[in-house]
């Protein structure tokens, strides 16, 4: 039996390897084959800033036999993995304020604006469940202020993909994790220096195993490249044109890149097991380089109806549910023990805005896929008199073997799923 917490280790790295079934002992190996075995569950919240454009998220039928709307064909295969949601929301007022509140559900009352009193946020709330279990209790990335502990302090987001990146797989002195990131973005893969025990590690191992170590490391080399890809375009200068510079800021990071990059770590640091609980905040205020798009991300939410702003925030947002999509289809491609590390995960998208024109906070865009939820299709609630999206989030702790009675502002549970 390997040790549950194998690294592959060189000068100044240690890389944890994914859950598999050589770490069972004997006695439990065979359960694991018959579908008993008992594995831990995982939850992923990730936030977007500016909303969805209604019409081309939510389907116009209920249930499971709707048609997907524009945006929901991007990952219409996996239509019985993930569960739509309309007509739920925070009921908070109107504005972009309410960020804060998307992942704790308070009351309305203790999220005005300039008078915020907060609570722990479901991330949170799980990870002090999960204990020191993982090495990380859980991970806050990318930015927002969504992260929140049980005194209603917010907790900082780590915005440096290396430095998440650093943290998960390099270990060692400060020098000697220095020296391994810069072999990284010099295009020296960790991979290279470890080839002898992973040769090794292979021959101990059956097939299934030798399977999810191949996709793991996969996994890994396709990390270690993109983040040489963003420390050279971090370094290349841009190129000088010229004309005058617009009105409009054009000149606004890779938005589809930089959330691959991030979903990328996420499926790693959830396969080695280093986390089960996440929180990723995305987007951009800025133009994003997309065909077609010439706009700030901002600047096209804010539409107003005017069909050229919307034809443009729509090639955004589909970008974003495409790189989604492949985010899903890794999770559902891993091996978790007996089963996809999908069907353990609990990947919950939504937004604090349901309609970022006028910074309205009602009947916002919400999917939740993966899991151990009877997925439903489309859950189509009162559109005017929303339910609370924290039952959601009861049923969300359920899920993680959770069982708490209310969340946030709660007054029952979604037990549909």
């Amino acid at each position: 039996m390997l040790n549950r917490r194998t690294f592959l280790r060189a000068s100044g790295v240690a890389i944890g390897l994914p859950f598999l079934e050589a770490m069972l002992p004997t006695r439990l190996r065979a359960a694991a084959g018959t579908g008993t075995g008992s594995q831990p569950q995982r939850m992923v919240l990730v936030g977007q800033p500016l909303g969805m454009y209604g019409p081309n998220f939510f389907p116009e039928k209920a249930g499971r036999d709707y048609v997907p709307s524009r945006y929901l064909k991007n990952i219409e295969a996996y239509r019985d993995q993930f569960t739509v949601f309309s007509g739920m929301s925070h009921r908070y007022a109107a504005g972009h304020f309410a960020e804060v509140g998307l992942f704790t559900g308070v009351a309305p009352e203790l999220i005005r604006d300039k008078d915020i009193k907060n609570g722990i946020s479901l991330d949170q709330e799980a990870a002090s469940h999960i204990g020191n279990q993982t090495r990380f209790r859980s991970l806050i990335l990318g930015g927002g202020d969504v992260s929140w502990n049980r005194r209603g302090v917010r907790l900082p987001a780590e915005s440096r993909a290396t430095q998440v990146f650093r943290k998960l797989f390099i270990a060692g002195t400060p020098e000697e994790e220095t020296r391994e990131l810069q072999r990284i973005k010099d295009g020296q893969s960790i991979l290279d220096d470890v080839g002898d025990q992973i040769r090794a590690l292979n021959r101990k191992v059956g097939h299934p195993d030798r399977e999810r170590l191949d996709l793991f490391l996969t996994s890994v080399r396709e990390a270690e490249q993109s983040l040489q890809q963003d420390e050279h375009w971090s370094t290349t200068p841009k190129p000088q044109v010229g004309i005058k510079q617009p009105t409009s800021d054009f000149g606004g990071p890779q938005l589809i890149e930089r959330s691959r990059q991030w979903y990328d770590i996420v499926h790693l640091a959830l396969q080695t097991d280093s986390t089960r609980v996440v929180t990723l905040w995305l987007g951009t205020q800025e133009r994003p380089e997309i065909d077609g798009v010439n706009l700030g991300h901002h600047d096209a939410s804010h539409h107003g109806l005017d069909p050229a702003k919307l034809d443009q925030l729509a090639l955004i947002e589909e970008a974003e549910i495409k790189v989604f999509g492949e985010f899903l289809a890794k999770l559902k491609a891993t091996n978790d023990g007996d089963r996809p590390l999908f069907d353990r995960t609990a990947v919950l998208y939504a937004s604090n805005l349901g309609n970022s024109s006028n910074h309205d906070n009602n009947n916002l865009p919400i999917l939740l896929a993966g899991g151990t939820f009877k997925h439903q299709g489309h859950l189509a609630y009162d559109t005017k008199n929303n339910t609370l999206m924290s039952n959601l989030y009861v049923r969300m702790l359920h899920h993680m073997g959770i069982e708490s009675a209310t969340f946030g502002a709660s007054n029952g549970i979604i037990s549909e799923v």
